[in-house]
């Protein structure tokens, strides 16, 4: 080991603080760069003379043996070191009962992991050379764990003779949890224990049904919800606590498995003697520690044989703690005070600590620290309380690094908001912007920021005058101008912003211009496109009001409407059509009611599949032609199959249509009725509604040859028939036949009652679309 020279210093001389924290800081790297080495060194000559001893080779060919097993498994050879010391050196019981002889000689298992476990691992192999302890060891464990598989604790149990289990290591547990579990007898339902009898690993995780099996650690009951119990050489067993009820990952499994043979290796050079339970508050005060924030730690005095102050080691800390090391949260924890601040021995701060130790709480003033670190000088700004807890301190400091930390949010807000400033001074003719402005203009920062007047050269030609005049007007009369303005940056066009304000003399002389400069690029992009669209919105809108009008006039002039009930071969009838009122489409809703030459009427209710002035064609179509066949002595069915034929073959061979027939003979008070996908017509008799069987047919249009069937029945006076379309009785979200029935109760609750009142009943709200209704009734004797 070797040493840097520091001279004597004079009596009564006082050394720089800068020019001591140097030599201390070059001395404190030394000695972990040497401390490094030593515990590297002394890993592979374990594992060399563990490999001579198992197989009798010479030290060079043990060697080498570590160094191409450690090349295969793609591994270090500082890793591969203690997996060896862990599969061929088991220690020896605490019993002192000699170690068994070491198994034949074979290399490690083959790392499986992915890539990012081997990093992990590596990190923890050089990370378990500074492992002095059993106990430092599972904290050094939790540490490396708790990111990768959300490990809350850790814990090293070894097995004695009788099947004995002794916790010689743990991290993440409290005192008293550890004090209960430091020694387990040898019972049913220790699932450590029966890990090690298996020699396979135990993974719990069903919470209730494990706790049923095994008696788990836990505190309180049910917040660890599920752990594993690996086995290792030397008799042990790795365990895992953790809170998520979640089965562990096939990559958790592999990268716990290769922990627990690392971390056999490394006990197996420790004293693997368990450490006696801290009695002090440290445990209790780091649970509080994890959930405050701020930067706080718990201070322990180390004092000399005389009781004085020498140190203090931090026994805890919160997560966002930091030291000048770099060094946060429990990366801290253990470490001593001087040994990250070695100049504060005997300045106020100290003597700050020792008047808060005497129990006087103690504030002090920001000051300024400086260290060396890596040659550069690095300063903080702190300012530090301490208050007395037991026997230690509680402290807590504040960082000022007040002009870094604003540089950086503004250059954060400028990045988010797309904005830069820019100072102009027009005395001195000094331009300074932040980098963001050069950023925005597409202006390369080596050839300089822009005088305030030559601004507008910037921009394009038909901005250029307006902000021109912006800018004369600020630098004449001081006032304020926010202009927007184009530029072009490659073959693209960008939409900026300039603001800008004067710092004026008392004689209203301006001096200087600070202000900024915003892109506004993506905004502009989105009005435009917004305006596009309305624009394309209105257009369209009127397209579909015009041919709403047509469709409209053309339905009305085809479908006229009667102003009241007509008298039909003896029946009364009815009409009614309601168009829809969502959208700007008119329907191809339609229906007929005559008397035809043979002393027989005629009702027909249809509709065409589709909305506007196509659908309006259609179903005018289909009506003149419907009534043309009946008239000249067509059948219905004939008639269903004729008008299929002429869907199939019109100009919109897509367009599909649904139909009801019916003829009714007064002479007989009989009614043939034939259907094509239509909803069943409602006979209300006798203070009774339902809805009469539909024979066979298929909707029109929508195949080659289909069949049609037809049915008959005898009406009786005071029958009421409904005729309809889908839109009276259809609902967004709600069944067809709710919405038949609700038509069943709704025409026997409206009795003799117009077909107006029936509407009102059935109709509420938007109509979405159209309603067409024929109400046929059989009159009474006496009635008209």
């Amino acid at each position: 080991m070797t040493s840097e020279y520091v001279p004597s210093l004079d009596t009564g001389a006082v050394a720089e603080p800068a020019a001591l924290a140097r030599i201390v800081a070059r001395q404190r790297a030394e000695l972990d760069r040497l401390r490094d080495a030593a515990a590297t060194s002394a890993a592979v000559e374990r594992a060399t003379g563990a490999l001579m001893a198992t197989t009798g080779c010479s030290p060079d060919a043990a060697h080498e043996a570590l160094l191409e097993r450690a090349e295969a498994g793609s591994r270090t050879l500082l890793e591969e070191c203690w997996l060896t010391l862990g599969a061929l050196m088991p220690a020896a019981s605490a019993t002192g009962t000699p170690a068994p002889e070491p198994p034949a000689p074979a290399a490690p298992p083959e790392s499986s992991a992915p890539a990012g476990t081997a990093k992990i691992l590596g990190r923890l192999g050089k990370a378990l050379l500074t492992v002095g302890s059993p106990q430092q060891l599972a904290a050094t464990l939790l540490e490396h764990l708790a990111p990768q598989v959300d490990a809350d604790a850790v814990l090293l149990y070894r097995r004695l003779p009788g099947d004995v289990l002794e916790l010689v290591g743990h991290a993440g547990l409290g005192a008293t949890l550890a004090a209960q579990w430091r020694q387990v007898p040898p019972l049913q339902g220790i699932a450590p224990l029966e890990a090690l009898k298996a020699g396979e690993p135990l993974w719990l995780e069903r919470f209730a049904e494990d706790r049923e099996r095994f008696q788990l650690i836990d505190e309180p009951a049910g917040h660890w919800l599920s752990r594993a119990w690996i086995p290792a050489p030397a008799g042990l067993v790795l365990g895992v606590v953790r809170r998520p009820a979640a089965a562990f990952s096939l990559a958790e499994r592999e990268l716990l498995q290769s922990v627990a043979r690392l971390s056999a290796g490394r006990l197996s050079t420790l004293d693997a003697t368990a450490e006696p339970v801290s009695s002090d508050l440290s445990g209790s005060v780091q649970t509080v520690l994890d959930a405050l924030p701020g930067a706080t730690v718990l201070l322990t005095p180390l004092r000399t044989p005389a009781g004085e102050v020498e140190d203090y080691r931090i026994d805890a800390a919160t997560p966002n703690a930091v030291d000048i090391l770099g060094r946060t949260g429990h990366e801290m924890v253990g470490s001593h005070l001087l040994e990250s601040y070695p100049s504060v021995a005997g300045e106020a701060l100290w003597q700050g600590y020792l008047k808060a130790l005497g129990g006087e709480p103690y504030e002090g003033e920001p000051f300024v620290y400086e260290e060396v670190l890596a040659g550069m000088t690095v300063t903080a700004t702190y300012s530090v309380r301490a208050a007395r807890l037991g026997d230690g301190l509680l402290v807590t400091w504040l960082r000022h690094d007040t002009e870094e930390r604003q540089e950086q949010r503004l250059a954060e807000l400028q990045r988010l908001g797309n904005l830069g400033w820019a100072n102009w001074n027009l005395v001195t003719r000094q331009v300074n912007w932040s980098p963001q402005v050069y950023t925005i203009l597409g202006r390369d920062p080596g050839r300089g920021a822009v005088p305030l007047d030559l601004l507008p050269d910037l921009v394009l030609p038909e901005d250029a005058h307006a902000l021109a005049r912006a800018v004369s007007e600020l630098a004449r009369t001081g006032r304020s101008f926010d202009v927007p303005f184009r530029i072009r940056t490659g073959n693209a066009v960008r939409h900026l912003r300039a603001v800008a304000e004067a710092v004026t003399t008392g004689d209203g002389t301006v001096i200087e211009v600070h202000g900024f400069v915003q892109d506004l690029t993506a905004q502009r992009s989105a009005e435009l496109a917004l305006v596009d669209s309305e624009r394309a919105i209105i257009m369209q809108r009127g397209v579909l009001e015009a041919e709403r009008a047509v469709a409209a006039r053309l339905q009305h002039a085809l479908l006229p409407l009667p102003s009241k009930p007509v008298l039909l071969r003896g029946l009364r009838v009815e009409v009614a059509y309601l168009p829809a009122q969502a959208g700007v489409h008119v329907g191809g809703d339609w229906f007929s009611a005559i008397e035809l030459p043979d002393e027989t009427a005629l009702f027909v209710v249809g509709d065409v599949a589709g909305h506007g002035v196509d659908a309006i064609a259609t179903m005018a179509q289909l009506r003149f032609t419907a009534k043309g066949m009946v008239t000249t002595g067509s059948s219905l069915t004939g008639a269903l199959a004729r008008l299929n034929f002429l869907l199939l073959h019109s100009r919109d061979a897509q367009s599909t249509a649904t139909l009801v027939l019916a003829r009714y003979d007064p002479a007989e008070r009989r009614l043939a009725w034939a259907q094509a996908g239509h909803l069943p017509p409602l006979l209300v008799r006798g203070g009774k509604a339902h809805r009469l069987d539909r024979p066979v047919g298929m909707l029109l249009g929508a195949c080659v040859d289909p069949v049609y069937e037809s049915a008959e029945f005898q009406l009786e006076p005071g029958d009421r028939l409904l005729l309809y379309t889908d839109g009276l009785v259809e609902r967004p979200g709600e069944d067809i036949d709710t919405g038949l029935d609700r038509l069943a109760a709704a025409a026997l609750a409206a009795g003799p009652a117009s077909l107006d009142d029936l509407l009102a009943a059935m109709l509420s709200g938007e109509r979405r679309d159209d309603v067409c209704v024929l109400d046929i009734r059989v009159p009474e004797a006496g009635e008209e």
